[in-house]
């Protein structure tokens, strides 16, 4: 007599050793996507990848001079306040009045994409304008932070 419960597992494991067979020959990248699990990160706040990143150094780069920069000068105009901010797109930096003693300044390299020259500021916090990242004013967040030096209306950049 025929036995259908046997041919049932036989198909089964045929089925089975099939699926085996195609998930090690597949492409990775496409058998992930096909379960739905997302490959890269998209569009993302700083709350997720927050890491610190005070002063910038590599051990294997040449020194780069300090930048001083005089805060009379027209052009820094807006820094001149407390909550005043400039997007420096000349060196490539965000710089912003914290206090009447205090101008923090990052790298205005946009940590999801590398975009530079589209930012905007609320008084806490830069925005990417490209995909709206948002990332803090402290110098533990995701935006590379440089030392400054504040001495009147002298300010020194160590990158």
């Amino acid at each position: 007599m025929f036995n259908y419960f046997e041919l049932y597992l036989n198909k089964n494991d045929k089925e089975m050793k099939d699926r085996r067979s195609f998930l090690k020959t597949a492409c990775k990248p496409i058998v992930l996507a096909a379960f739905g699990i997302p490959l890269l990160e998209a569009c993302s706040t700083e709350d997720e990848t927050s890491t610190n990143n005070t002063t910038s150094t590599n051990p294997q780069t040449t020194p780069v001079e300090p930048l001083v920069i005089d805060l009379t000068d027209n052009n820094f105009k807006n820094l001149q306040d407390v909550g005043g901010w400039l997007n420096y797109t000349g060196k490539n930096i965000l710089l912003v009045r914290i206090s009447e003693s205090e101008v923090r300044v990052f790298d205005n390299k946009c940590p999801h994409q590398g975009n530079r020259d589209n930012w905007s500021y609320d008084g806490n916090t830069f925005e990417c304008g490209y995909h709206n990242n948002t990332f803090s004013d402290e110098c533990a967040g995701s935006l590379t932070c440089y030392n400054a030096n504040l001495d009147g209306n002298i300010l020194t950049i160590e990158f």
